[in-house]
């Protein structure tokens, strides 16, 4: 991808930054050949930061990188219930948004974005140990405690550090699709999807679940796609009872074992029509769908696009 085509992106250091909040954007997003994006690490003025955990930053960057930037990161820092970001800070933020930056928060980082207003009538979320604080110091903002990360369009925000990855690879799935948000969770020696407490998916995709017990069975499921997978199959595979393997496995995923397949087949999907040249027909029948009109029919359903036009939008000419 040309230069003039990269996606900026600026990982804005607070006061009390976390040094994982802060590393996994800029570690995510790193400028390499693989990953088309160029990354500013910034602060309310270049130079030192003082971060959180006995570490410190020294920032190149100040606040005229929120101005460059397609993309903002918020890291989380500590002491986030206690003072706001600075007003230059917070004006920044908000400028960034109104010319059209997107805005993410990890963690704590909401805070600062909540800080702005921009939060407000929205969804968010953040560190489980400061929802309640969130809550009390942004009453309008509607809090959820129950998921990784928030997709509000030009506004997200993740729970803790390790959310941040999935809130990162989420955006680059969305940006380019599921091939390269694969690799770079590969390159992370991280999940490409989970879920906490509920299914995560913009675009919709399977989700790796918190839970363990049926992870073998899952392994074997995502190897054998393109092969009849039933509930009896699955339960078999898992040596439980059907009804038990159902109702552990909306438990843990929330999805049932069908609609987990049926994603885990349009993810399949998804990926074979960004890398490979074969027909809509014979990707279908690779994965497990039967038929071209039906891989149409799910892919609709579950991306609101068609395979071909999801070809044309991640291949980028290549």
């Amino acid at each position: 991808m040309p230069a003039s085509r990269l996606h900026r992106v600026a990982v804005l250091v607070l006061k009390g930054a976390k040094p994982l909040d802060v590393g996994i954007p800029a570690q995510v997003f790193t400028t390499r050949a693989s990953m088309p994006y160029e990354v500013r690490v910034c602060g309310a003025t270049p130079g030192v930061v003082t971060g959180g955990d006995g570490l410190a930053y020294y920032v190149a960057h100040g606040l005229d990188a929120l101005a460059w930037a397609d993309i903002v990161f918020v890291p989380g820092y500590r002491f986030p219930d206690r003072d706001d970001p600075p007003q230059a800070v917070l004006d920044a933020l908000i400028a960034a948004h109104d010319r059209g930056a997107r805005l993410a928060a990890i963690s704590t980082g909401a805070f600062a974005l909540a800080a702005t207003g921009l939060l407000d009538g929205r969804r968010a979320t953040t560190h489980w140990h400061y929802t309640r604080a969130l809550m009390a110091r942004h009453p309008l903002v509607q809090v959820d405690e129950n998921v990784l990360f928030v997709d509000e369009g030009s506004l997200l925000t993740s729970a803790g550090a390790a959310s941040g990855i999935d809130l990162c690879l989420h955006i680059l799935r969305a940006d380019h699709g599921v091939a390269a948000s694969n690799h770079a969770a590969r390159r992370l020696v991280a999940a490409p999807y989970r879920s906490g407490g509920q299914a995560q998916y913009v675009p919709r995709s399977v989700p790796e679940p918190l839970g363990e017990r049926f992870g073998a069975t899952r392994e074997w499921a995502l190897r054998h796609l393109g092969e009849p997978l039933t509930l009896d199959v699955l339960a078999r595979q898992a040596g439980v009872s059907p009804r038990t393997f159902s109702r552990r496995f909306v438990e843990e995923t929330g999805y049932t074992p069908m609609q987990w397949v049926l994603r885990a087949r349009i993810d399949l999907a998804r990926e074979l029509l960004e890398r490979s040249k074969r027909s809509v027909e014979q990707i279908a029948a690779d994965v497990g769908l039967g038929t071209g009109a039906n891989l149409r029919l799910h892919f609709q359903r579950v991306l609101g696009t068609t395979p071909s036009e999801y070809r044309r939008t991640f291949t980028r000419g290549e």
